[in-house]
């Protein structure tokens, strides 16, 4: 007989900067389901999301497993922007010599929580993983990234590495981050990083100095800091319209 789904509380270590009111409200059944990918060896899959289910809507999960094969590649990029609670979990198992790159980035206000979780397994030799999030929060808004690496005991020469930037365009807005890495390999490279910050107001500065009006000057940096999340997406289009949208849910008054 199979067990019952569960929900999860923000007690659960995963779940610790989630929103505590909509987990214990939500379906476990909807909460608990995971999408699946395999990734055929020495193949690429990809996929491109944007999660804006509105302003009154009163939350999602999205949990995404996926296995790729011995030379393969998946990519994601993800763009959080609506809704009370919006949580975009992935968890992803290389293969030898296999490839995992991600893009994400949070953007809001109001009092939303939005989140990425990401578990990446190196279970063989040779297998590379990239993660970049960025996170524009106002209000009384959060923006959230846990990212676990791990590596198998017989994954040498894994090269894995995951890097967390937030801004804070109001003094109620927040972003927390949780790194974890976890290595039994001793032929790696493995690195994190991590800063939480305001806008360059020098930058701002400069820019004026040289007639470009405040507001034009603010979401030109905002363009070139969440950018870095979707650099590595090689269709120009799609990339220009991952930015564009991003950059479309921008409040003006926060900015």
């Amino acid at each position: 007989m199979a067990e019952a789904a569960t929900l999860p509380t923000t007690r659960d270590e995963d779940w610790r900067y989630s929103d505590g009111e909509y987990l214990r409200h939500a379906d476990a059944a909807a909460i608990n389901h995971w999408r699946t990918i395999d990734v055929p060896a020495g193949e690429t899959r990809s996929e491109y999301q944007i999660h804006n289910s509105g302003d009154a809507a009163p939350g999602m999960v999205d949990r995404l497993r996926v296995h790729v094969g011995e030379g393969g590649r998946f990519e994601a990029f993800h763009m959080i922007a609506g809704g009370k609670f919006q949580r975009v979990e992935v968890e992803v198992t290389l293969g030898e010599g296999a490839h995992f790159e991600f893009g994400g980035v949070t953007i809001g206000g109001g009092d939303k929580v939005q989140e990425f979780v990401t578990r990446t397994i190196h279970a063989h030799p040779n297998a590379t993983s990239n993660q970049v999030v960025r996170a524009v929060q106002w209000g009384r808004a959060t923006g959230n990234f846990l990212g676990r690496i791990e590596v198998a005991r017989d994954a040498q020469k894994t090269d894995a590495a995951q890097n967390f930037r937030a801004i804070l365009l109001e003094k109620g807005a927040s972003a927390n981050t949780k790194p974890e890495l976890e290595i039994f390999a001793d032929d790696v490279l493995c690195a994190h990083g991590a800063a939480i910050g305001q806008l360059d107001e020098q930058a701002s500065y400069y820019m004026a100095a040289r007639g470009i009006p405040p507001q034009i000057a603010r979401k030109l940096l905002i363009q070139a800091f969440i950018g870095d999340a979707f650099e590595n997406i090689a269709d120009d289009d799609i990339r220009q319209k991952m930015l564009d949208d991003t950059l479309a849910e921008l409040d003006g008054d926060a900015v």
